[in-house]
């Protein structure tokens, strides 16, 4: 058995959320036989090919200035193969299960795979800040907080299932950015109304000047939501600090609303609640995949397995939106998959605690450790819904990010398209105007009045 194999083998015993020091050898494959994130380098002898950096610069066939949206660097790709309800069963093996249950259920539903094409790639500070992570990175509080490390992937190294998801919520999305997206509450007719919200981050854990978590006062970040279309919605704001022990201080949230003109302590923006802007469809921590408190869950690693993901969803993101949202599903002719190697979480809620969901497998993208797919299990032990987060390389960064994310109702034959970008201004990670004083109820009863 090869090292990376064992390392997943070793992982897949379902290790609890203890701290074991990686030893130097380990640390030092980074960048080596393996990424400077921790990835496999080497390809896998078949569809798989190895890491050569990613598009870490602009490519030469783009025609980009800051400012636009980021056109497709591969426009010559052609599908290499369409997988269906009628040939589900020769492709079954990279399949998740919640792929399957989506062709199983939709017949008009497919996946376009196309040739994998290794993207992602991060700033060299990023790189050299993993690297030092993977010496002095620790978990805390039970495996609900990190301490010593900063920036970039705590533990490109993993130990358990804590480090893993760890390492998908403090991956590098850059230290300050403003955003405008559309979420769509699509009915199974296919009708829906774009709510547009601009949302503003500073992520603590990537301010470039702080040595070690400690320096952060245990802030990961702080984050703004502002709706501003339809009529009917606009003008509700939240207001979330989030923690990075949340052990020591749980996530503390705010929500200015325009009937009360009020900002209001709003603790239901955690855990199952209904997210913001969902109409029920998906729980406020499932933004962004998952996010927030691992409390509730036991986390077991089930291994790495080469699975389809929606990666360099480039055309993707430049669709109008009539023409991307179609009943029950995306348009499935604008979304490209490639056969990636995932890590596979497990979340089993625990007897002492509640959640809508009671288990949650989570398909996370070995080159940029973030979340692409998630399976949502109900009490019976039946998939509920599917996510799926469609990545795209912000080679203008560079960083790994998403076009897109679908929470798919299964049993309600609905869903939620958000995170779209498409007809909105183009993503602005260089904010360096933001600042963190304005991160109060004060400012955002300020901006829901305006």
């Amino acid at each position: 058995m090869n090292t990376a194999a064992m390392s997943v083998a070793i992982l897949a015993l379902g290790m609890t959320a203890s701290y074991a020091k990686v030893p130097e050898s380990q640390v030092n494959r980074l960048g080596q036989d393996l990424t400077p994130v921790g990835a496999e380098k080497a390809g896998d002898g078949g569809d798989i090919p190895a890491w050569t950096g990613g598009l870490n610069s602009i490519p030469s066939n783009v025609s980009y200035q800051e400012g636009d949206h980021l056109e497709n660097p591969f426009p010559d790709d052609k599908p290499l193969y369409v997988v269906d309800g009628s040939n589900i069963d020769k492709y079954r093996e990279f399949l998740t299960p919640g792929q399957a249950a989506m062709l199983e259920r939709y017949d008009d539903y497919k996946m376009k795979v196309f040739q994998t094409r290794r993207s992602c790639a991060y700033p060299q500070n990023v790189y050299a800040a993993t690297k030092r992570n993977a010496s002095v990175g620790e978990l805390v509080g039970g495996g609900n907080g990190v301490s010593k490390a900063i920036m970039g992937f705590p533990f490109p190294i993993p130990n358990n299932a804590y480090e893993i998801v760890w390492n998908h919520t403090l991956r590098y999305r850059s230290f300050k950015l403003i955003r405008q997206f559309a979420a769509m509450p699509v009915t199974p007719n296919g009708s829906y109304t774009p709510l547009i919200v601009q949302d503003q981050a500073i992520l603590w854990w990537s301010d470039p000047t702080k040595k070690s978590a400690e320096d952060l006062n245990n802030n990961s970040i702080y984050y703004i939501a502002h709706t501003i279309a339809p009529a009917r919605a606009a003008g509700n704001v939240i207001l979330v600090h989030e923690a990075i022990n949340a052990a020591k201080r749980p996530r503390q949230a705010w929500q200015y609303s325009p009937g009360t003109r009020r900002v209001r302590r709003a603790p239901n923006i955690a855990f199952d609640n209904p997210g913001v802007n969902t109409d029920g469809l998906s729980t406020a921590d499932s933004f962004d995949g998952y996010n927030g408190s691992l409390e509730r869950y036991t986390w077991t690693v089930l291994g790495k397995n080469v699975r389809y993901m929606a990666a360099n969803n480039y055309e993707m993101g430049l669709s109008d939106y009539d023409d991307l949202i179609e009943p029950r599903h995306l348009n499935q002719d604008l979304v490209r998959y490639e056969k990636h190697r995932m890590w596979e979480v497990q979340a089993d809620l625990k007897p002492s605690t509640r959640h809508v969901y009671a288990r949650r497998v989570f398909h996370i993208d070995e080159d940029a450790w973030q979340l692409a797919a998630t399976e949502l299990y109900d009490g019976r032990g039946d998939i509920w819904r599917v996510q799926e987060l469609e990545q795209i390389q912000a080679y203008n960064v560079p960083l790994c990010a998403y076009a897109g994310q679908m929470d798919y109702d299964l049993q309600g034959s609905r869903y939620l398209a958000s995170a779209l970008n498409n007809e909105e201004p183009a993503v602005n990670f260089f904010a360096d105007e933001l600042d963190g004083d304005e991160y109060s109820p004060s400012a955002i009863r300020r901006m829901g009045a305006r």
